[in-house]
């Protein structure tokens, strides 16, 4: 793996070790994202002129390459840790001991069995031990391991993971309500279903007053 931020790959050692890190195959070779861009828009205009679209129509002439940009740059840019958000921790000076909450975080991820969108929230909060974390770095990460071929499940507990190893405690908890276009825009065509996941880790998963305290706060943003 390319040289990266300290936290990006103590994040990514804690993932492989709890068997949590998105599935990756080794490259057959490095490529830069100009060229991977190239490859994929090569891939894409195949399948779209196997659909029968007329690739000389003004509208559509650039939807390969736009799909290839939208792939590497944006939607799939949490596959390379290059990407990972800075991130920095203070020493706790203020002895905060009690729940931080992040409500109502947007999410947006896509389903890696059908390539279309997963569309949610995530309430994220931790007990702070000898660090605390900048808010919007919290949002930062959600978002970093939302921009990848996903399952909720795994996403859920990927953010679990990294909090809890950028911070030094078990004390994080993690909840995602999401709508995923698999389930509502193909097979049953479910148009009004949700799916609620939830990570818990330290004293959320031990103690029955600190995971109802998490929950109601869950509940309040739902």
């Amino acid at each position: 793996m390319p040289s990266l931020s300290k936290e990006a790959a103590l994040v990514h050692e804690a993932l492989v070790a709890h068997g949590l890190e998105t599935p990756l195959r080794p490259p057959v070779q490095e490529l830069d994202n100009e060229t991977r861009k190239n490859l994929i828009s090569g891939h894409m205009t195949e399948i779209m002129q196997l659909l029968n679209l007329d690739l000389s129509d003004d509208s559509l002439m650039e939807t390969p390459h736009r799909i290839a940009k939208m792939y590497v740059d944006e939607i799939f840019s949490g596959l390379d840790y290059a990407n990972f958000p800075k991130i920095t921790v203070i020493e706790n000076k203020m002895k905060v001991d009690e729940m931080v909450t992040v409500r109502d975080i947007t999410l947006t991820s896509t389903c890696e069995h059908h390539f279309v969108t997963i569309d949610g929230k995530a309430t994220v909060a931790y007990i702070p031990k000898d660090t605390v974390i900048g808010l919007s770095k919290i949002n930062r990460i959600v978002r970093f391991f939302s921009q990848r071929p996903q399952v909720q499940e795994r996403l859920t507990q990927q953010i679990l993971i990294a909090l809890q190893t950028l911070l030094g405690t078990n004390n994080v908890a993690v909840s995602i309500d999401a709508v995923h276009y698999c389930v509502k825009a193909r097979g049953v065509r479910d148009a009004t279903s949700a799916t609620t996941t939830t990570s818990l880790g330290g004293l959320f998963k031990s103690s029955q007053n600190t995971r109802q305290e998490f929950l109601r706060a869950v509940r309040h943003h739902n």
